[in-house]
């Protein structure tokens, strides 16, 4: 049975009242004056059939273009995904942009000025799901570029763009299928290695596999022509659903993003000896299970408290209470062999999912994590082995690229709402196309209000008005960012209307 995706928001007021008392944690910046009501988003001429309307429509369509039946699941190279390319493709020409499908399945749409020399500006998010997602992930950064760019096609400024502008729907960021991130913008950003293509998915069938599956040549010569020569990139900017509660917590339609926290992403394999349930005396197993119960709980209590379980050489007490603030632990799959209710397992592995905006908090959590395994398991006499799956620094915005996209989202809501308060800069937590990008080219992101902080789920909502802010936001940045020289907005007054649209 498909999970239900009308499942009640429990407590929903409490945990904003919650949220509204930690949130300083999360912020590198809000005035005071950003958690004051705003009135109702709204206005004309600010192309709310397509900014909205049409851009809504579109996240729906997307959203039901699944592999899973009653909820939505769409991972790389899946049948779903090649549905979805020819979708999104047809929404890019509608837009006037030319397209491709590059050998690692990224869709691309790009206008070419006549005689432009100047370096492009990227956009884009990922096409692919987590299973029993909600259709905002991903996709909300995809379609609000390409709304954007038709906004400036029906008003006759694409043509007067002086610099290449392109989005990017990429194959793979959440990494579900195999266990690996960011394959779809790594590949783009040059970052892929080719021993990719070796690494196989829980059925045995192998990244090149798939290529091939689908008729990529799915060689490392293949995907090395994928990345783009950094010389010819200016910038990417992804717009993106915060998947986090602060927006909303301080009523705000958009922030911009300062940095992107660092992540690490482990499989803890535990094994133990198989036997009979009912045969086997309690003093006398090696329950693999058991320990990893252990291992589950001793990862909490590090993250929750890390300068009580860690050693002196593992600089116990060196950190502030700022640089782990951000820091995140979790173990979100675990599996059990042969998995049967009247058998001791023999094998049982987890994965762990660490984050930290300091990137030597997560590599001593890490370390630390690590070493508690070993301990753990020689006293339950199981033996247990910690493998690095994925591994990603954190990766700061640019700054005159953030204080660009600050004044556009601004412009933005002050033109719906007739005044604005100064943009909020965040932190991110997730893991974003954005971080691989970053490899190639300067990058900056915006974030969209989203309801409850809820994110990986079908219940997933961010307002159609906060869809068409980010849009609108969008359109005034590729326009000052496209046309001239310098990537500036002009300075607002604090409560002017400064989007020319």
């Amino acid at each position: 049975m498909a999970p239900s995706s009308s499942r009640p928001m429990r407590h929903h007021h409490l945990y904003l009242l919650l949220i509204v008392v930690s949130v300083s944690v999360l912020l590198t910046s809000v005035p005071a004056s950003a958690a004051d009501d705003l009135p109702e988003l709204g206005g004309d001429g600010l192309h709310k059939e397509i900014l909205r309307d049409e851009t809504v429509l579109r996240l729906k369509e997307l959203g039901k273009i699944s592999d899973g039946e009653g909820y939505l699941e769409r991972t790389f190279l899946s049948p779903a995904s090649i549905r979805a390319t020819a979708v999104i493709v047809s929404w890019m020409k509608d837009a006037g942009l030319t397209t491709w499908v590059d050998q690692m399945g990224n869709i691309h749409g790009r206008f070419e000025p006549a005689n432009s020399t100047q370096e492009a500006l990227l956009m884009g998010s990922h096409m692919d799901t987590v299973i029993d997602a909600g259709m905002y992930d991903g996709s909300l950064g995809i379609i609000c570029a390409i709304s954007a760019l038709k906004v400036l096609k029906v008003t006759g400024k694409l043509q007067r763009l002086t610099r290449p502008v392109e989005v990017i729907a990429f194959s793979d960021e959440e990494g579900v299928r195999f266990q690996t991130t960011f394959l779809g913008s790594a590949a783009v950003a040059g970052t892929l290695p080719e021993s990719i293509l070796q690494v196989s998915d829980k059925s045995g069938t192998t990244v090149q596999d798939v290529l091939k599956m689908n008729s990529f040549e799915a060689t490392a010569a293949a995907i090395s022509q994928v990345s783009y020569n950094p010389e010819s990139v200016g910038s990417y900017v992804e717009i993106h659903m915060e998947q986090g509660p602060v927006l909303e917590a301080l009523r705000y339609p958009l922030g911009v993003v300062k940095g992107i926290a660092g992540q690490t992403r482990l499989k803890v394999i535990v094994d133990g000896s198989q036997g009979h349930a009912g045969t086997v005396p309690m003093k006398l197993r090696r329950d693999p299970m058991v320990a990893a119960a252990e291992l589950v709980v001793t990862l909490e209590r590090l993250c929750k408290e890390p300068n009580k379980l860690l050693t002196y050489d593992e600089e116990c007490g060196c950190f502030t209470e700022e640089s782990l603030a951000g820091l995140v632990c979790t173990v979100g799959e675990l599996l059990t062999w042969p998995s049967a209710s009247n058998v001791i397992p023999g094998q049982v592995n987890f994965t762990v999912d660490i984050r930290a905006m300091d990137d030597k908090v997560r590599e001593t959590i890490v370390t630390s994590f690590s070493r508690l395994v070993l301990q753990r398991c020689d006293d339950r006499l199981v033996d247990c082995k910690v493998e690095h799956k994925h591994s990603a620094p954190a990766t700061p915005s640019d700054p005159e690229l953030t204080s660009q996209l600050k004044r556009a989202a601004r412009s933005a809501v002050s033109a719906m709402a007739g005044r604005a308060a100064e943009t909020p800069v965040l932190m991110s937590g997730a893991g974003h196309d954005a971080m691989a990008m970053a490899k190639l080219t300067k990058m900056g992101m915006v974030f969209v209000r989203c309801r409850g902080g809820v994110s990986h789920s079908p219940e997933e909502s961010v307002m159609d008005d906060d869809v068409w802010a980010a849009g609108l936001a969008l359109v005034n940045f590729i326009e000052q960012a496209a046309v001239s020289s310098e990537l500036l907005l002009p300075e607002a007054e604090p409560d002017a209307v400064v989007a020319d649209l």
